[in-house]
């Protein structure tokens, strides 16, 4: 009587997703500055404008756009 041994099929191998390719085709992300950079920058523009009041949110978006684009 022959010695016969079934053989077992290999586990599989996972499949590589679709992601890491489109994480390679993605442009790289910008660092998005320090709330301290923001802040230093927008008492800038405060300053500029003679310490007037009513501007602390159009200060500090201006000085956040100017870094991010500063960064790219």
């Amino acid at each position: 009587m022959a010695d016969t041994m079934k053989k077992t099929k290999a586990t599989a191998k996972p499949r590589k997703t679709a992601t890491r390719n489109e994480k390679a085709a993605q442009p790289p992300k910008l660092a998005m500055p320090s709330r301290a950079e923001i802040e230093v920058l927008a008492q800038k523009y405060w300053a500029q404008r003679g310490y007037t009041d009513g501007y602390a949110e159009q200060d500090w978006l201006r000085a956040e756009h100017e870094l991010l684009q500063m960064a790219s």
